[in-house]
């Protein structure tokens, strides 16, 4: 009975496309395949995210993660977590679920930050597809640019907030 009250928003969403189909048919119908084809590519992409996910979890072990991306990281951390942005593939939703396990592995905040920043714009697909439509010259003056912003702002960020806003998150990824 549960599950029942958890889907709410689905329960609203199908009670607009009836509504709809008395009052405009072709956008009922418009509506239902465009639902039709979100959920076929969430369940090509989410999937394979939730296995790397898994893998990631039981695979990488805490030490690991601290020395690759930790505190003390350093360089080494800023380029795992540029590795893990740039060749990462799928939608950056995926990407939340990688940050919440590397919170809870002990990864630095800023790292994990300028992980989530590099997914969600500066992956290789994106840089070919710019340089191909704008020209190599403009893509890279303007990611080096977005890498250098990206990178300070992940820090300012972390320094910012605080241990005490930090600590509470990764509290929070600890519950998961």
């Amino acid at each position: 009975m549960k599950v029942l009250f958890k889907s709410k928003m689905l329960y609203i969403s199908l009670a607009i496309i009836f509504i709809l189909l008395f009052i405009d048919y072709n956008l009922a119908i418009d509506a239902t395949k465009s639902s039709v084809n979100q959920f076929y590519l969430m369940i090509q992409i989410v999937p394979p995210i939730f296995i790397l996910i898994g893998l990631m979890d039981v695979w990488v072990p805490r030490e690991t993660m601290i020395k690759l991306m930790g505190e003390k990281s350093g360089f080494i951390g800023i380029s795992v977590a540029f590795i893990f942005g740039t060749f990462a593939a799928g939608p950056l939703v995926g990407a939340f679920p990688l940050a919440m396990i590397m919170l809870k592995k002990g990864a630095r905040y800023a790292n994990v930050l300028f992980f989530l920043m590099m997914w969600a714009s500066a992956k290789i697909p994106i840089i070919f597809f710019q340089v191909t439509t704008l020209g190599l010259k403009f893509t890279v003056v303007s990611n080096i640019i977005l890498i250098l912003m990206f990178l300070v702002g992940s820090f300012i960020v972390e320094k910012l907030m605080g241990k005490k806003e930090i600590e509470h998150i990764v509290e929070k990824a600890k519950q998961y």
